[in-house]
């Protein structure tokens, strides 16, 4: 009888240990699945440009955008920065690789288009089209994105009615939309200063993309609500 009453007693030992881990092994994979769920409820921000956005002659975690993610990451904020930037890219380009990137939600859209058609005389009528028709494409697909335009300048050598009608483009196109943030020019402090860019003068050294996330930040933040 004792002898029974002691196996009864590992028994029910046993048990209650066994529904102790099933317990332990559920809490885990709920925090697993909570973990997984934080991922893939993060916001996107799409960074959609040129060579200066893809980080000409850089290593990638150089680039603006992967120093905007730093910034992001280092402040815990749900955001994931992609880095859509090709390099030559001209707004007509542009216009039609836009759709590649629409298939993943889009919360921030920064435009960082133009200057490859700048620096090639193309016609600025085209240039505004263009520009418009990929704001355009992205707030059709996801009318709650925030948008952001980048504006740039070039050098005069198309001449200076090319240049100021170049200049003023951005501001006007920026003007017809009432949700959108605008960046005069994204090269503040950079542009023309040979120690912060490449041998080609164009392209920001890495420094120089430092200087370009310092630009951007202020202006993000007012779009990710983070003031």
């Amino acid at each position: 009888m004792k002898s029974h009453s002691i196996s009864w007693c590992l028994f029910l030992l046993t048990f209650l240990l066994g529904c102790s881990n099933m317990a332990d092994d559920q809490h885990r994979e709920s925090q697993t699945e909570g973990k997984e769920n934080e991922v893939v409820t993060k916001k996107t921000i799409l960074f959609f440009g040129n060579s200066l956005t893809a980080g000409f002659g850089l290593d990638e975690e150089e680039a603006f955008p992967a120093l905007i993610q730093d910034k992001i990451d280092s402040l815990e904020l749900e955001y994931k920065v992609i880095n859509g930037g090709l390099s030559g890219e001209t707004t007509a380009s542009g216009l039609s690789r836009i759709s590649w990137f629409l298939e993943e939600s889009i919360d921030v859209f920064f435009l960082e288009l133009g200057g490859n058609d700048g620096l090639r005389g193309i016609d600025i009528e085209e240039t505004e089209r263009n520009l418009r028709a990929i704001l355009n494409t992205v707030k059709d697909a996801y009318p709650e994105a925030q948008l952001i335009l980048a504006g740039m300048e070039i050098p005069p050598n198309m001449g200076p009615g090319y240049t100021q009608s170049f200049r003023e483009m951005y501001p006007k196109i920026a003007d017809d939309y009432n949700d959108l943030i605008f960046i005069p020019f994204l090269l503040e402090g950079v542009g023309g200063n040979p120690e912060l860019n490449l041998p080609d003068g164009i392209h920001p050294t890495a420094e120089g993309h430092i200087i370009v996330a310092e630009n951007i930040w202020p202006y993000l933040k007012k779009a990710l609500g983070y003031l």
